[in-house]
């Protein structure tokens, strides 16, 4: 059985293609994904403040097999460590100004529950298995498995408003880092 929680050391490095340099500066969308409590949260509706929104391609899950060729794939691999990252470093995440936490995918909310649950997340993750939220801002995405998914990329979103972007990320598992970096030299 695979162990998604270790990241090999020869994972193949991730460059930036300028996939993100537009969205600095967009709002966020009308619409509404579910979270993994069932609820529509509505992204042009989180409110005031920042908001980190991490979006990852999937979590692994014991006993099911990733994509062939997962581990060549620059960026691919390192979601369950990503995730349980910003897990570790939720509360310190919000004392340096973020008023909330999501993780987004193209997994169903069943899939994203799972994951909470396996990895005691504090945050809910939000569900969007078509892709909606690439379509209307012209995110990266990446083809797997004959399955589309998202590049691994971080919006910190300020009052409805994508304020800034980290893309691409490398190492995902100390990307919560970065971000609790950046939050912190970049107080509100």
């Amino acid at each position: 059985m695979a162990d998604y929680t270790n990241l090999p050391a020869d994972l193949p490095i991730p460059v930036d293609d300028g996939a993100a340099k537009h969205l600095p500066g967009k709002a966020l969308p009308h619409m509404a994904l579910q979270d993994t409590d069932g609820t529509a949260i509505e992204l042009d509706g989180l409110g005031r403040g920042r908001t980190v929104i991490y979006l990852y391609p999937m979590t692994g899950r014991p006993g099911v097999d990733l994509p062939d060729g997962w581990d060549a794939i620059p960026g691919a691999r390192g979601c369950t460590p990503e995730s349980c990252a910003f897990r570790d470093h939720y509360r310190d995440l919000l004392a340096a100004g973020a008023d909330g936490v999501f993780g987004l995918s193209g997994q169903g909310a069943d899939y994203q529950r799972e994951a909470v649950e396996r990895l005691q997340l504090p945050f809910r993750m939000l569900s969007d298995p078509a892709l909606a939220l690439a379509k209307a801002l012209e995110l990266p995405t990446f083809d797997a498995g004959g399955t589309t998914l998202y590049k691994r990329l971080t919006l910190i979103v300020r009052d409805g408003v994508i304020e800034y972007v980290f893309y691409p990320i490398f190492p995902p598992d100390r990307h919560a880092e970065q971000v609790l970096t950046w939050l912190r030299a970049n107080p509100v």
